[in-house]
């Protein structure tokens, strides 16, 4: 079956925690967009907190689960947080300098490791001594869109063009 298409892809694989803190970014960015022009001078601030709570409710995620995750996103240097009656989170820098990768890492860890290690960091014998350069190849693969592609161009659904042509592909939708 060599040269042939293959009908199936499998899904994704980004956990639960990756999902929810992407679109915590993204809702994020999208929130420190100049707000209506009717709103006070202070709303127009790019640094206006915005609550978790408003955060979990605007992409439907469980509130108990987001706060572990914004925790963990503060501790990264993605977002910034306040307390108070007036506390929420921000990002922490523009978008725009923030990629799905630096996101990634910080929640997941590396990206694409095989059984918790770094690929180049495996010993391969033999007959499969070659996988060690297929991972090599997906994790440069992966890092190519996921550094590439920045919480702004989410935000603004402006996807650079590389992603549009890949997402363009009918047999990456099967």
């Amino acid at each position: 079956m060599s040269g042939a298409i293959r009908a199936h892809n499998g899904p994704v694989r980004l956990s639960a925690r990756v999902d929810y803190a992407l679109r915590a970014v993204v809702e994020l960015a999208s929130s420190a967009k100049a707000p209506d022009a009717k709103e006070p001078e202070a709303a127009k601030d790019p640094e206006r907190p915005v609550t978790a709570e408003q955060l979990a409710q605007a992409q439907g995620i469980p509130p108990k689960f987001l706060e572990s995750i914004l925790l963990q996103l503060r501790r990264g240097g993605i977002v910034n947080a306040q307390r108070g009656p007036d506390g929420g989170y921000w990002l922490a820098r523009p978008a725009s300098e923030i990629s799905l990768a630096d996101v990634i890492r910080v929640i997941d860890g590396p990206l694409a490791n095989v059984r918790g290690q770094r690929p180049e960091a495996l010993g391969y014998h033999g007959a499969a001594q070659s996988l060690q350069e297929v991972w090599i190849a997906l994790r440069a693969s992966e890092r190519e869109i996921l550094e590439l592609v920045t919480i702004a161009d989410v935000a603004a659904g402006t996807l650079p063009d590389r992603v549009r042509e890949l997402s363009a592909n009918p047999t990456a939708w099967v």
